[in-house]
């Protein structure tokens, strides 16, 4: 079985940073594109960042030049450094990753974390 588990989140004042991390877990041989969205109270999911097998990242117009999204392969881990931020980013953070291959063999298709939450108010 495979897990995506996000950390980090938490409150910070406008113009503070937070590392998020993404953690996937399990008899894992490959992780391919992995993307961070956001979901606001009341608002819809909306994608954040995208950094693919080969390192070639993506970003938000909203969040280019803040956040930095980055991986280690060899820890299976993903990040998203967000710095100057803003209370607009108050949100809860997922992580996705499209396909992850197995050592068994399996592809999985889409999967998510549960989310972590990142407040930023003065």
């Amino acid at each position: 079985q495979v897990q995506l588990v996000e950390s980090g989140g938490g409150s910070v004042q406008p113009g503070g940073s937070l590392r998020l991390s993404c953690a996937a877990s399990g008899a894992i041989y490959e992780i391919h594109s992995v993307a961070w969205y956001r979901q606001a109270p009341g608002e819809q999911r909306e994608w954040v960042a995208t950094i693919s097998i080969d390192d070639i990242t993506n970003y938000a117009d909203s969040v280019k030049g803040r956040f930095t999204i980055s991986r280690d392969n060899a820890k299976n881990m993903v990040y998203l450094q967000m710095n100057s931020l803003k209370p607009d980013d108050t949100a809860v953070y997922y992580c996705n990753a499209d396909r992850i291959l197995t050592s068994r063999g399996l592809t999985i298709d889409d999967s998510w974390g549960q989310g972590t939450q990142v407040t930023v108010s003065s």
